[in-house]
């Protein structure tokens, strides 16, 4: 055997997913459930995977990683006690934010609490201008800071001073001296986000900081358990939808903010093919259920996130994150009308059906009772169902909703976290401009592919991608993402105006920032942006710029980009706002072998679709053989997922193990 063996490892909010590429091709995969210390899950998943594949972890050559730490940090604000220091008058920048509320119409509505409170944030005498720096800082003033942190027990430091994006000389020595005195970690804006923007670079640079602790603590446990596994320390997965080396990611902590997520749309982007417009990539594991695009082979990305409520303009997958998964509580609201999540019941104690003293109804509950999650599965390969207990949550819920049974219940939960799922699918397309039923829905994650017939019959879309590892897709995305990073500064000048010596001395600077990140420089290709506006708009739209930059084709770009986003184009002239570069180290293509392992019917179930139970067949999935075609109903069974297959619906099997489903018609 020739090749490397590599494991990609996920951290979901219920399981930790594993996949195993032998250096034959063959896959392997597993699930463990996720852990409240990550790294002891993912140690444990690997363990499971080498085990099953006949090999010691340190066979293992190339491991990747994708993880949680840093978005749950922010989702349960639990991260470090973080210090700020900023120009003199800007203390609150943080707090007042912009002018926009959550809810326009709802004067009472609360915006989210500054990750850093008013106490723990100072002020520094210094002044810069668009044109250079006015006034400098003392440098006494800036060690009695770092003396008034130091007494606030701050665990980690942003700075960020006002148009240190154009001119970071300040910061630079402000952050040098904080360095040197504080023994914390100390973020600032012009390392994490050189653009202009005052309330969303600082609040970047706040989260990195916020974060950083956190990051720097997981990683140094997890590569203290995989050394002495015998694994090799792990490359990290970014929200960019890149990988990095894991001290490079200690440095960037913010970057990793999307990382699963961002892992599960590589996946899918690597697996499925065809004669689409783009796929719809639907992941729904046991908390959440993501949504993003692929459009001419590349993934979406936005530079214009938020994640509970605090921006983040770091380059990320465009991912749409609603709190519909297999975990997620079934609820009746004041009104009595049935509501499914956000609250989620997690790995522990879990749904129902789990059998592990969760008593709350959820959607993998009712899936239970309508028969497309049965008796003879078994979730992760190792988690047998209580079916009973599943039915008796679902009667509890039916009373207090008002409806006749648990089959009612959970038809009604079925629905409703179809209609979130729906939503979100949604917003990245008609919303966008991007007709739906031109898409293929690629279905990943433990409960994607039980929902996604639907979904797509509720779309108009008549193309679903089941991949053969999609119950773990977002491990197997880290066997194919390519190292990425990136870099951004601000250039503001009319399009005309600009000249070509400054803007090749500004992307000059760029390359040099992310090809110092890139483990092997050489193999690196350097890819340039740019973001543009009409004159008087407040928001920009990034183009592609070639090795030269020439500004007429720039233009061209932007107008066509402008057309295809907003649906007009102007004569007013166009500013050039932001310069940015990505470094790209791309990784082989992977080819995996689809083995069958024969006997693929297992029985017979009756399942609910309609108005009525139908006597469906039961197959293991990986007992089909290459070019099978199921008709529905049917139901396809793996340790990681379940696939459902309606009525007036067909599923193929690839040469890669992927199901392709179509159909969709009335019967």
């Amino acid at each position: 055997m020739g090749g490397d063996t590599r494991v990609g490892v996920d951290v979901g909010g219920t399981f930790t997913d594993v996949v195993l590429l032998m250096p034959d091709d063959e896959l392997v995969t597993a699930k463990v459930p996720s852990t409240d210390d990550q790294s002891v899950g993912v140690i444990s998943g690997i363990e499971k995977a080498c085990e099953e594949a006949g090999i010691d972890p340190s066979d293992v050559d190339v491991f990747t990683h994708a993880m949680t730490v840093s978005v749950n940090a922010l989702l349960e604000e639990n991260g470090a006690e973080t210090a700020l220091v900023t120009t003199e008058g800007f203390r609150d920048v943080l707090e007042i934010g912009r002018q926009a509320r959550p809810d326009l119409y709802d004067v009472n509505v609360d915006k989210p609490a500054p990750l850093v409170p008013r106490r723990r944030r100072f002020e520094v005498e210094e002044r810069t201008a668009i044109v250079g720096v006015r006034v400098a800082p003392d440098e006494d003033e800036i060690r009695e800071i770092a003396r008034n942190v130091r007494d606030c027990d701050a665990e980690s430091v942003a700075v960020a001073l006002l148009h240190a994006y154009q001119h970071p000389e300040n910061e630079q020595i402000v952050t040098e001296i904080l360095r040197e005195e504080l023994d914390v970690p100390v973020s600032a804006s012009h390392e994490v986000l050189a653009e202009f923007r005052e309330y969303e670079r600082t609040s970047t640079t706040v989260v990195d900081a916020y974060v950083t602790p956190a990051i720097d603590a997981y990683i140094g446990r997890l590569e203290e358990r995989a050394e002495t596994l015998g694994v090799p320390v792990p490359r990290i997965m970014q929200a960019n939808g890149g990988i990095a080396p894991a001290s490079t990611v200690r440095e960037h902590a913010v970057t990793t903010t999307m990382s699963g997520p961002a892992a599960g749309v590589v996946g899918a982007a690597e697996t499925a093919t065809g004669d689409l417009d783009g796929l719809v990539t639907f992941d729904m594991g046991g908390t959440s259920s993501d949504v993003s695009l692929v459009r001419d082979g590349e993934v979406e990305r936005t530079t214009n996130a938020e994640i509970n409520g605090r921006p983040i303009k770091t380059p990320m997958v465009d991912v749409n994150t609603v709190g519909a998964g297999g975990g997620s509580i079934a609820w009746v609201d004041a009104g009595g009308a049935l509501r499914v999540g956000p609250q989620s019941s997690g790995a522990n104690p879990g749904p129902a059906c789990y059998g592990r003293g969760g008593t709350k109804p959820t959607v993998t509950d009712a899936n239970v009772v309508l028969g497309y999650i049965g008796g003879s599965s078994a979730l992760g390969g190792e988690l047998e169902l209580d079916v009973e207990a599943a039915h008796d949550a679902l009667s509890r819920l039916a009373d207090e909703a008002g409806l006749d049974s648990a089959l009612d219940a959970a038809r009604g939960v079925f629905r409703v976290a179809n209609a979130n799922m729906t939503r979100a699918i949604r917003s990245v397309t008609v919303e966008r401009g991007h007709d739906p039923r031109g898409f293929g829905l690629v279905a990943f994650g433990g409960a994607g592919p039980m929902h996604a017939a639907a979904l797509a019959e509720g779309l108009d879309m008549d193309s679903v991608v089941v991949p053969h590892a999609c119950g773990v897709l977002s491990a197997y995305g880290l066997l194919a993402a390519a190292e990425k990073h990136d870099s951004v500064r601000t250039l503001r000048s009319h399009l005309s105006g600009i000249t070509l010596e400054s803007i090749e001395t500004t992307y000059d600077g760029l390359t040099e920032d992310v090809l110092a990140d890139v483990e092997n420089p050489n193999d690196a290709i350097v890819r340039r942006a740019a973001d543009l506006r009409y004159v008087g708009q407040s928001f920009e739209l990034t183009v592609p710029v070639g090795e030269s930059f020439d500004a007429e084709a720039v233009a061209g770009r932007f107008a066509e980009a402008h057309e295809n986003t907003y649906g007009y184009t102007m004569d007013d002239p166009i500013e050039l706002v932001n310069l940015r570069a990505t470094a790209v180290v791309e990784r082989e293509s992977l080819s995996v072998s689809y083995r069958t392992a024969g006997g693929a019917r297992k029985g017979t179930r009756e399942v609910f679709f309609g108005e009525q139970f139908h006597e469906a067949p039961v197959f293991d999935r990986v007992g089909l053989d290459e070019g099978q075609t199921v008709e529905g109903p049917a139901i396809l069974e793996q340790n990681e997922s379940t696939v459902v297959v309606p009525p007036a619906w067909s599923g193929t099997v690839q040469v890669d193990g992927t199901l392709t489903l179509s159909g969709g018609d009335d019967e």
